[in-house]
């Protein structure tokens, strides 16, 4: 049976009752007046309202963004100074970890120990950034003694960015940074589940010094908030993280305006285990790929692919461990798997359980834990035994729940890992170093991990393919993303063009 831990529902200290949003240097509500009530996943009870922002919110933030675009300092800045910035940015936000962790568990649910890694991350996505751009070197192609061409990278403007409610703050960085250190101005819209660590971003930023209406951030409803920002004639650059279907949306709404997009959607990723991988290294890693971060990652590996000569024995030893996960209240420190961050979402992840029953053999959870009945709890839940063509190995999840599937031969397994019509991230386990490599340059995947979890070099492109997504950020591909490359082209020596129109050319053509 899943261990659990009390429920004791911790509350911070100086929560904030009314978050604003934060628009040219100011904290101000929508113009409107409108709210949206904002709960805790433990109790689901309102701990504070939101300013709801609309149309208008939207359009005097890009205008403030846009203004400090094209008449502020911040874009026309030397890269050594923004990137003294950027790590005073970082060096608040490690100042605050325990907070932040704090904030951050009681917003969304995510046990207090991964939270704490994931606001060192966030310090990590702004120094990695701050170095990149002062060493940052374009190309120049010569031709000696005819021709000189170099690239010229220029900021573009607005960015929206549109983040998650998974990991909030740490995936609020990834944005913040690469968008910030190449010059151009911002409006965060964060997801409307998660607003409350995204409000601190305001403070850290003006007492690092970022000049005004270079960050602003509008809450609301990405229906309302998120649209308004998407279709707005003056943001250039939308990059989103979120789900496909909003993906979809996204694309069509930003198509009016050629937008240039980055957007990380959905996923249902494979972990492929084949009997001369290390066992015991692949359950550890299996186990936390799906169970980690409460099962609300995009990159969960929740479809297991096992080899059938080990199938049994991997199948019964991952329920046993599945079942002795710490379920619970996410301040404890003991606790593995928290509450999931919304009372909707909770309804969804249940309903896949539910579906789950009927499409294969549950080994383990299979619903609520029965000493937390309030809260949105559900048990590492594992189903064996099921087909390819089932909801829950098709469909995304996005909570502690697994499918495992047992397969052949090396074929099978990687016609049952590109089944689906995400391609995020895959991993792979086994000694076989050729199989290992041809196995990860054929798997439909955007990322591959090679007897490893889920561990990325901030160099490395992040990004997936199919319907987990468009482009790719991380390293120079952020740079890019965010960036302009202009391409300049001089003449060295005399300039030979045909002489259209001159009567020397007449001449030579009759000629």
């Amino acid at each position: 049976m899943t261990s659990t831990v009390s429920e004791t529902h911790y509350v911070p200290k100086d929560l904030p009752t009314h978050i604003q949003h934060y628009i040219n240097g100011n904290f101000v509500d929508s113009l409107s007046g409108k709210t949206f009530d904002v709960l805790d996943p433990v109790s689901n009870k309102n701990y504070a309202t939101a300013a709801a922002g609309q149309k208008e919110d939207i359009d005097l933030a890009v205008s403030a963004a846009r203004d400090a675009f094209l008449n502020g300092p911040w874009p026309k800045m030397k890269p050594r100074e923004r990137a003294r910035v950027l790590n005073k940015i970082a060096d608040a936000v490690e100042a605050q970890e325990a907070r932040l962790a704090e904030l951050e568990t009681f917003d969304t649910g995510l046990p207090i120990t991964q939270a704490k890694g994931q606001a060192l991350r966030a310090a990590e996505n702004f120094r990695f950034f701050a170095d990149l751009i002062v060493a940052q070197f374009d190309d120049a192609m010569k031709v000696p003694g005819s021709q000189i061409n170099y690239v010229n990278r220029k900021p573009i403007g607005v960015a929206g960015l549109i983040t998650p409610w998974n990991t909030p703050f740490m995936l609020e960085s990834w944005k913040l940074a690469p968008a910030l250190a190449t010059g151009n101005t911002v409006v965060l819209k964060p997801a409307e589940f998660t607003p409350l660590s995204a409000s601190l971003w305001a403070q850290i930023f003006k007492d690092a010094g970022l000049p005004d209406g270079v960050f602003n951030l509008v809450n609301g409803l990405g229906e309302e908030a998120g649209d308004a920002l998407v279709k707005h004639p003056d943001v250039p650059l939308i990059s989103f993280t979120g789900e496909t279907t909003t993906g979809q949306t996204i694309f069509r709404n930003a198509s009016a305006n050629l937008k240039g997009l980055s957007m990380e959607l959905g996923g249902k990723s494979p972990c492929v285990v084949f009997a001369d991988a290390d066992l015991d290294a692949a359950i550890d890693s299996a186990l936390f790929g799906v169970f980690s971060l409460n099962g609300e990652r995009c990159t969960a590996g929740s479809r297991i692919l096992v080899e059938r000569a080990i199938y049994d024995d991997f199948c019964e030893r991952y329920a046993a461990r599945a079942k002795t996960i710490v379920v619970g209240d996410p301040h404890d420190p003991k606790t593995q798997v928290g509450a999931l961050v919304h009372p909707d979402h909770y309804e969804k992840v249940a309903s896949y359980v539910e579906i789950g029953k009927s499409e294969g053999r549950l080994l383990a959870g299979g619903g609520r834990p029965e000493n937390l009945p309030e809260g949105n709890y559900i048990a590492p839940t594992v189903f064996a035994d099921v087909a390819p063509e089932a909801r829950i190995f098709q469909e995304e999840i996005f909570g502690p729940v697994v499918a495992i599937t047992p397969f052949e031969n090396d074929d099978e397994a990687l016609v049952l890992a590109n089944n689906t019509k995400y391609g995020l991230a895959a991993y792979i386990w086994t000694q076989n170093l050729t199989r290992a490599h041809n196995f990860a340059q054929n798997v439909e995947a955007g990322m591959v991990w090679l007897n490893s979890h889920n561990v990325r070099d901030l160099r490395t492109p992040f990004g997936g393919v199919k319907a987990s997504g468009l482009g790719h950020e991380g390293g120079y591909r952020s740079i890019d993303f965010y960036t302009d490359q202009q391409a300049v082209h001089i003449t060295l020596g005399a300039v030979h063009t045909p002489k259209f129109g001159s009567v020397e050319d007449s001449a030579a053509n009759e000629g």
